[in-house]
């Protein structure tokens, strides 16, 4: 399995392999990333939560415990990014047909909010030109698709 990486300023690429590893690990809350398969040179850029949150059901025993009234509570826990390879279906088929030692995983940007890593991820895929470029992205914000970039003659 390759290991995410993480280049910084000076040139200079970190292995990745928590989230201590991170800039601003604190306050972090995803990352915008590059997968690149290295035969072919085709590539995917998506973004990853760090961190799950999600409802679940408080038990009677923990209301007790905790003289509650509420029945759900918020749970947060790390996600998978460390073995996630994208949510591209071609992609992950690909993976699955081949070899995973074929593939780089580059952390291009490290977003503290969930509205900036939208923003990061579609700055990222413009300025690469994924829908024109030998790209897995088959759209940009489930709005634009390589059909949409043929313009009038």
């Amino acid at each position: 399995m390759s290991d995410w990486i993480y280049k910084l300023n000076e040139g200079l690429a970190v292995v990745v392999l928590s989230i201590d590893d991170l800039p601003n690990h604190e306050e972090a809350v995803g990352f915008v990333y590059k997968i690149t398969n290295t035969v072919t040179g085709r590539f995917y850029i998506g973004r990853k939560n760090l961190y799950s949150e999600r409802k679940t059901k408080i038990s009677n025993r923990e209301k007790t415990q905790t003289k509650t009234r509420k029945t759900f509570k918020r749970v947060v826990k790390e996600s998978n990014w460390k073995t996630y390879y994208g949510s591209c279906a071609e992609l992950t088929e690909e993976i699955a047909l081949t070899d995973k030692k074929f593939y780089k995983r580059e952390i291009l940007e490290v977003c503290c909010s969930k509205k900036y890593l939208g923003y990061c991820e579609l700055a990222h895929q413009i300025k690469n030109d994924v829908l024109t470029a030998n790209s897995y992205n088959g759209n940009i914000l489930g709005k634009y698709f390589p059909s949409d970039m043929e313009n009038c003659n």
